[in-house]
């Protein structure tokens, strides 16, 4: 399904050698899967700020708070056959609550060409707190939008 989704809307941008790992990052809290008719329809995880994620740091400074107060909603993708259905909505949802029964603010960073990810996360409520340039490699700037829920 990961395969389909980069294929079909270009994410993730960078097609990682193990897409196992890259769904199971070491700083997982956990994961969650949508089915749909029987079929595995979405996925999204949660973790720990790590290298490279903007918003973290963003929030942090506006609550006056460490980044170990937030967690980084991640990897949430739909098949593309399952659209329509407010799968994305619903592991969204997911994630926010986990987060929050962990006493964590939840964040997170869009490459900003994603505008149906950026329409929404608006659409539920997700505040902007910057577009940054982040450098992923010597040859590759990507600009991302950086939201958190809100409060």
């Amino acid at each position: 399904m990961l395969a389909e989704v980069h294929q079909r809307d270009g994410y993730p941008v960078n097609w990682p050698s193990r897409p196992d790992a890259w769904l199971t990052p070491p700083s997982l809290i956990a994961s969650w899967v949508a089915e749909l008719d029987g079929r595995t329809a979405g996925h999204v995880g949660l973790s720990r700020s790590g290298a490279g994620d903007a918003a973290p740091g963003l929030w942090s400074a506006r609550a006056g708070v460490g980044v170990e107060a937030t967690a980084v909603v991640n990897r949430l993708f739909v098949a593309p056959w399952a659209r329509g259905h407010g799968i994305g909505a619903l592991l969204l949802a997911q994630a926010v609550a986990e987060a929050r029964e962990r006493g964590l603010h939840p964040v997170l960073d869009v490459v900003a060409s994603d505008t149906a990810a950026t329409v929404l996360y608006e659409r539920l409520g997700w505040h902007l707190l910057a577009t940054v340039e982040q450098r992923w490699s010597p040859e590759q700037k990507v600009t991302v939008r950086c939201y958190a829920a809100a409060t």
